[in-house]
Formats: structure tokens, sequence, C-alpha cells
């Protein structure tokens, strides 16, 4: 005998399922998708993570996947890390460039760990956008490298003992979500980077990051709103969280912040995505009615070089 009861309901769910996916097709503002995850030195495991999250993204309708720094993976040590590092014409990114064409959305990875020609000591930081058609549009290498040896702690973390500095501030991607400025992890605690993204047109500004949990839980939320309300952009940071390695935790808390520096989206510490829409009308408004770029006074700036205080 057929439980009617469950006839009901089960209509119901599906009922609330074509209504859920009829709301998401009819949106007027693309739906954008921030990614956390917990890489360690196991590339295949990272990999099939990111297709997953990925397939996730692309199942709740966003346009774009973003993930964080060391997508590919988190190695034990220096050795390791740049051993395992790979050119962006090697055999991860093909990988990523087919996740993204089968998926047909979007992806924001980075930074990955860059193999540069003619240097055994050395790799970049790289932040690559891949569009739906599998395509590399934008590349950028981080700038500004975590360097900390503090000898009353006991803590060193030296990026610069492995990484090149980026020497170029890239122009902003056109993309479906507006213009992307990109960044990588540190970057988001110097101001003058994202005010110079925006100047040059950016609405959307990315930080893919692997936050250390103590400076995380300290400073994390505050800086990333900070950079939304002074460039009134839309704010995309993506996380590592948890335990990688025996030296390496990360804070987590991938989030997405809009231009009046709202959290509109956010994990908590474990990993999967967290969906928000992109209003590029709202950014429009905000800098209208708040117009702090007509206001700024470049004419009493120096360049800050000038000014440093001798050592």
């Amino acid at each position: 005998m057929i439980n009617m009861r469950f006839v009901i309901s089960f209509n119901s769910i599906n009922y609330c399922r074509r209504q859920f996916a009829r709301c998401l097709s009819t949106m007027a503002n693309p739906l954008i998708a921030v990614c956390q995850m917990t890489s360690t030195n196991d590339k295949e495991k990272n990999l099939q993570f990111v297709r997953e999250l990925t397939a996730k993204a692309k199942s709740r309708s966003a346009c774009i996947a973003f993930f964080p720094e060391a997508c590919d993976y988190l190695a034990d040590n220096k050795k390791e890390t740049i051993s395992m590092a790979q050119p962006l014409t090697g055999s991860t990114v093909a990988c990523y460039k087919d996740i993204a064409k089968s998926n047909k959305i979007w992806l924001s990875l980075g930074g990955l760990h860059e193999a540069l020609p003619d240097n055994e000591h050395h790799i970049s930081n790289t932040h690559i956008v891949i569009n739906s058609d599998g395509e590399i549009v934008g590349t950028y290498r981080k700038a500004h490298l975590f360097d900390m040896d503090n000898k009353n702690t006991g803590v060193r973390l030296m990026e610069s003992d492995y990484v090149l500095p980026g020497e170029k501030i890239e122009p902003p991607i056109p993309t479906p979500i507006g213009k992307l400025g990109l960044s990588i992890c540190y970057d988001m605690r110097f101001p003058e980077l994202s005010l110079t993204l925006r100047n040059m047109g950016a609405q959307i500004l990315t930080y893919p990051s692997a936050f250390t949990y103590q400076t995380g839980a300290a400073h994390w939320k505050t800086i990333l709103r900070a950079r939304a309300i002074e460039t009134q952009c839309y704010v995309v940071a993506a996380a590592q969280t948890g335990t990688h390695n025996k030296k390496r935790v990360s804070w987590g808390h991938a989030m997405i912040i809009d231009p009046w520096g709202t959290v509109v989206a956010q994990c908590s510490e474990k990993t999967g995505i967290a969906l928000a829409e992109i209003d590029l009308n709202l950014i429009q408004q905000i800098r209208e009615n708040m117009p702090c770029e007509n206001h700024r006074r470049t004419d009493l700036y120096p360049k800050m070089e000038s000014l440093k205080c001798p050592s």
C-alpha cells in the first residue's frame, strides 16, 4: 500500500527544488562561490578536492569559483615546496583548465607554486584566472612576501627564502561578474595595492589566502572589511583551513564582503563553499553616494619612499 504522506512529502520537496532552481535562473545578479580547503603535500588529493568543490559551485549556479592560496599543495618543508612546483604549462594547471572547461565555469586559483626556468632555488607564488573555455586570462605574481623571524616566539616563516616577489600590479580582468583585481594573502595588509587596483578600474578584489591561525584570529576579518570599505569594491577571500602538517595550521573563514563592508557570505572552519551575488549596481550606488575618490588629496601624498625614517 502506498504511503500517501510520503508521496505528498516527496512531491513537496521536488516542488521546492524546482522553485529554488527557477529562482536561481532568474537572478538579476551573478552568483560566485568562495571555496575553503585543507591542502597537504598530496597533490592528487588536493586536485580531487578542487574538482569536487568546482562541481558543487556549478551545481549551485555559480559562474566563478574562487580557490585559496596553495590550492595545488602545501608541502612540509622548503626543499619539498620547490621540488613539487610546476610551470604554468605543467600537468596541474592543465587539469585546472579541464575542470573549468568541463564545468563551464571560471576559476580563480592562487597562489600556485610556479616553477621558474633556470632557477633551482626560488619559485613564484602565482594567482591565475581561467575562463569557462579553459584558457588562462589573468596572471599575477605575489608582490608582498610574508617574512617572520621572531626570536621571542621562535616562529620563523620566511617566504622570501624560496619565493621571488612579483614586480608588477596587473590590470583588473574583465569577467562575467565585473572587473577583477588580483592579489594574494599577505598583499591584503598593504592598502596601496588595493587602492591602485581600484584606480585601475577594479570592482572586485581577490585575496586567496593561507592565513596563519594566530594572525587570522586577530586580523583577518578586520583587514578584509577595511579593504572593501576604503576601495568601495567587493572583496573575495578564499581560504585554507585546519591542520596541513605538524608545523602549519590555517585560520579559515573564507568570506565575501560587499562594498559597504558587510560580510555577505562566510565559511566557518570546515571545508566547503559559500555563495553570494555580485551586484555591480550596488558598487555604483555606494560610490555615487560617498564619492571618496573625488576627495582624495593625491597632491598631498608624496612618494612614501621619501618619507621613510632612517633605520
